[in-house]
């Protein structure tokens, strides 16, 4: 399983990092969360960032999710857990049971599947948008106008509550590219809110282990960590 009481070590070095780039783009750093990605890592992982101060964590699968987080959640009522990796059709009930926020919501399909399993289970999910920025081989609302579309069906479902919008960043050393998918984001982000059709729109969550300072300087609300926090995974 491994020790990790390095982490709590790391998250300093992480919170200074994030001091740094807002102070460069002239924000306030409270205003920025850290979710932290347990993929592939162990309960003791969970437990460590928890300790550390980390309340909300962030899971990619739906079955790796309830193998690890249904008694952590019981035990600590105030973390919550995020699905961020792609949601097959089939999974959305269990999903609806578990997690807090679903942050990869990508079609109109899953909106409505969405709807229907909060439905039945008698509670309203917090959701984010996620926009396709920039790299060929993630999931996402293709553009801006099919993200509006989505918006305006939400108007609609009375048990989802959009929260924000989500992006990947290409992986690339190219800063100017993971950039322009920020501000793509961040521009998108500006023109929802600024409608005021969601009164809690305010989450904007965007940048990794690789390029989360960039993110603080475009706006990022939420940051998606788990390499720089808990050490490359193992998939085994």
């Amino acid at each position: 399983m491994g020790d990790y009481g390095f982490v709590g070590e790391r998250l300093e070095d992480v919170r200074i990092r994030i001091a740094k780039a807002a102070e460069r783009s002239g924000r306030d750093p409270r205003t920025i969360s850290i979710l932290g990605v347990t993929k592939f890592h162990p309960l003791e992982a969970v437990q460590a960032a928890y300790e550390a101060g980390i309340r909300v964590f962030g899971e990619n699968r739906v079955q790796e999710a309830l193998d690890k987080y249904p008694d952590f959640l019981v035990r600590r009522p105030d973390a919550e857990v995020h699905m961020i990796g792609h949601l097959q059709g089939n999974k959305v009930k269990k999903a609806v049971e578990l997690f807090s926020c679903i942050q990869s919501v990508d079609s109109p399909d899953l909106l409505g599947e969405l709807e229907r399993r909060a439905a039945a289970a008698g509670r309203r999910m917090d959701i984010l948008l996620e926009l396709h920025t920039g790299e060929e081989s993630k999931s996402g609302f293709p553009d801006r106008g099919s993200a509006l579309e989505a918006c305006e069906r939400l108007r609609g479902l009375g048990n989802l509550r959009l929260r924000g919008l989500m992006t990947m960043a290409p992986y690339t050393d190219d800063a100017a590219a993971v950039r322009a998918s920020f501000r793509a984001l961040g521009a998108l982000f500006e023109e929802i809110d600024t409608s005021g059709s969601f009164p809690d729109f305010d989450t904007l969550s965007m940048g990794m282990s690789n390029d989360f300072e960039i993110a603080v300087e475009e706006g990022a609300t939420l940051l998606r960590l788990g390499t720089v926090l808990f050490g490359k995974r193992d998939p085994a």
